[in-house]
């Protein structure tokens, strides 16, 4: 796994911190290829409920290290490597299995941005800066990515943000949909933090089905299938008994279900 690439886990919570503040958080190749991996552990982890994504010092991201953007071996598509890796990555934590939160403060630029609407909500402070900016350099952003941006800020924004390669500030993210909470700067950590406590606390069934069936309807099935499976899991778990229990007796549900 990348050196700049560091996973700890604070009970039920595990946070994803890249780690190469002096770069702003740019993601190598290798860092890229290595996310995957880095994202194992927690998916794996039964005791972890919740994934929290940040960058160390004062950005989250800054995009892909422009360094490594003509580095492959084939020259007619120096990127192919990068992009599959890229891809992969971004795969990786948008199928993560558990609830996923960006905390941005800072930079959040291109990869940046590829990574934030890969997670399932996203918090910023006021010094959130984003921007998708392809059209700097000469890239084709990939359907993937493009499709990511679309299904938070529509066609309009998407097209805005993708021909004019412009940043916007907090306030502009959070009235497009880019981000869902905006806080003030010395809130961000403890919001984040509070708001993965309360995604833990709740049943990581319903959690788990949610994420499917969004995906599903997104990629433009009904999701019966998925919410048919689910549904059954919900009675054989026991978590809709436990969740009823709970609330006749008013006292916090103890969910047994971890996936």
């Amino acid at each position: 796994m990348s050196d700049f690439l560091r996973v700890d886990t604070d009970g039920a919570v595990a946070v994803l911190t890249i780690d190469r503040p002096e770069k702003r958080n740019s993601m190598t190749a290798g860092m890229w290829a290595a996310l995957p991996e880095a994202l194992a552990g927690p998916a794996g982890d039964p005791a972890v409920r919740v994934l929290v994504v940040t960058g160390a010092g004062a950005s989250f991201c800054a995009g892909a290290d422009i360094a490594d953007l003509l580095g492959g071996p084939d020259r007619e598509d120096p990127m192919a490597a990068l992009r599959r890796d890229n891809l992969a990555a971004q795969a990786a934590l948008r199928e993560f299995p558990k609830p996923t939160i960006a905390m941005i403060r800072g930079h959040c630029i291109g990869g940046g941005v590829e990574l934030a609407t890969c997670c399932d909500l996203r918090v910023t402070d006021p010094t959130g800066v984003f921007g998708v900016t392809p059209a700097k350099v000469g890239i084709v952003y990939t359907p993937e990515s493009t499709k990511a941006l679309l299904d938070l800020v529509g066609p309009g924004m998407t097209r805005y943000l993708l021909f004019s390669g412009e940043l916007v500030d907090a306030p502009i993210a959070l009235r497009a949909g880019l981000v869902d909470r905006l806080v003030d700067a010395a809130d961000l950590e403890d919001e984040a933090h509070r708001l993965a406590g309360v995604l833990a606390s709740r049943s990581a069934l319903t959690q788990r089905a949610a994420k499917e069936i969004v995906a599903a309807l997104g990629a433009g099935r009904d999701g019966q299938a998925e919410a048919g499976r689910w549904y059954r899991e919900t009675i054989a778990a026991g978590e809709l008994a436990e969740g009823v229990a709970a609330f006749a007796e008013r006292r916090p549900p103890r969910f047994p279900w971890t996936g």
